[in-house]
């Protein structure tokens, strides 16, 4: 076998082998596919497609291109996946919310991609939080906090590793085949007994269509069984920011005002209602809703939160962090308030521009090997269905130059419509697949 043929084949809309596929995951993981094969399979594929047999053998494939875990505890082990969005820090809520209700949560998560936030890049603006684990560490956090939320090792679905930064540079994100490898090849390898996902749709979603989020998660729903893993998905919307903020530390802000019971609102419901999913499946809880009851319970008793410090502080983090959270994080340094120019209702948001802006101002990346500003961002983003008068303030940016604030200031404005009559309020929860 070489990656000429097989990308030959890909081109001509065949169909390559379960034999081929895995040879060229073995190819990402070991360097004997080179980075532009790489991204030409990338390309190939969003453009042919694998068909639903070639997307489980691609994704076992990356599965088995390196190590799976096998863990012996006496409680199931749970993860939750988001297939990304704008001001989606649920899993910096959730995992420890659902240690504190029994489950053990090794959370393999990666980074930005595309104009999306990455779970990794927000945690690390956490002073002193590693996410680099080797496997020993991952497992003792895990067995004496309840989580962990780390990178991919080296050893752990490699093959995704590489294929993950290069679609994030060459356009090449928007595909329900790779999207489907990417996420369940890390989730498979770690030997979980059951996974939620949240499927994104919207504006700010990488599926804008709700038909095409439901054609996601089934794929992913239907991968995920055919590997033996229990799984359900939950398709949202992302018209919004799920968070009034996007950014890394302004998100992990927006967690803590959750986990602490200083804010309530879509991101603490979402939560829970994920969180009640996962309890079902794993029969900790006896239905959805009385698992998400569960878990607002573990939010509102304080039990997630001590649970959230005792994880940061097992990854290098402060001590002290959830009593004192908002002196150990970044700041940028120049702030400023965007103002409605007109009086109304906010109707519309081009949640995919306001990821942009972000990624702009340096809280993401542009081209691989970027270096991620953890402060930037925007927050009290004022949501859909808010009445604001003329000069009260839409939201703010911070940056880390003026000029830089001023271009997003001038992006934000053309992504908020305001108008006079209020809008319909589209539904947080869309629909359950699974």
């Amino acid at each position: 076998m070489d990656a000429r043929t097989i990308l030959t084949r890909l081109r001509d809309g065949q169909m390559p082998s379960r034999d081929e596929l895995r040879w060229f995951a073995q190819g990402l993981a070991d360097g004997g596919v080179s980075a532009a094969q790489a991204g030409a399979f990338a390309m190939a594929v969003v453009l042919k497609g694998l068909g639903d047999q070639g997307r489980v053998a691609l994704t076992l494939a990356m599965r088995d291109s390196g190590r799976m875990l096998d863990w012996s505890l006496d409680r199931p082990v749970l993860d939750k996946h988001s297939t990304g969005g704008v001001g989606d820090c649920v899993s910096l809520i959730l995992a420890p919310a659902l240690a504190a209700c029994g489950a053990a949560v090794p959370m393999i998560s990666g980074r930005g991609l595309g104009h999306t936030g990455g779970t990794l890049d927000k945690l690390e603006s956490i002073p002193g939080f590693q996410t680099g684990l080797d496997p020993a560490r991952f497992r003792d956090v895990v067995a004496s906090v309840g989580c962990a939320i780390v990178s991919a090792t080296a050893d752990i679905a490699p093959a995704d590793k590489r294929l993950y930064a290069i679609r994030d540079v060459t356009g090449t994100v928007e595909s329900i085949d790779l999207i489907t490898a990417s996420i369940l090849s890390k989730k498979l390898a770690a030997g979980l007994d059951g996974l939620v996902l949240d499927v994104k749709t919207g504006s700010g979603a990488f599926m804008a269509s709700d038909a095409d989020a439901r054609a996601l998660a089934v794929a992913l729903v239907e991968t995920a069984r055919a590997a033996g893993c229990r799984t359900s998905a939950l398709i949202t919307d992302m018209n919004q920011p799920l968070a009034p903020a996007a950014g890394n530390a302004l998100e992990v802000a927006a967690s803590m005002q959750v986990l602490t019971g200083a804010a309530r609102g879509p991101l603490h419901d979402l939560t829970a209602v994920l969180g009640g999913l996962a309890l079902a499946e794993a029969g900790l809880a006896s239905d959805i809703e009385t698992g998400a009851a569960a878990i607002a319970d573990a939010i509102a008793d304080g039990s997630a939160a001590e649970t959230f410090a005792r994880m940061v502080a097992a990854q290098g983090g402060p001590l002290r962090f959830v009593e004192d959270w908002a002196r150990f994080l970044p700041e940028a340094s120049v702030i400023r308030e965007i103002a409605a120019d007109r009086a109304g209702y906010v109707t519309a948001m081009d949640t995919h521009a306001l990821g942009l802006i972000v990624v702009r101002l340096g809280g993401g990346r542009q081209v691989e090997g970027d270096k991620v500003n953890p402060s930037v961002g925007l927050s009290d983003i004022a949501p859909l269905g808010t009445w604001v008068e003329k000069g009260q303030p839409l939201a703010r940016v911070h940056a880390a130059r003026e000029a830089a604030a001023a271009d997003a200031m001038t992006a934000l404005r053309a992504a908020i419509t305001l108008a006079d009559a209020a809008p319909t309020l589209p539904s947080l929860i869309r629909e359950r697949v699974g």
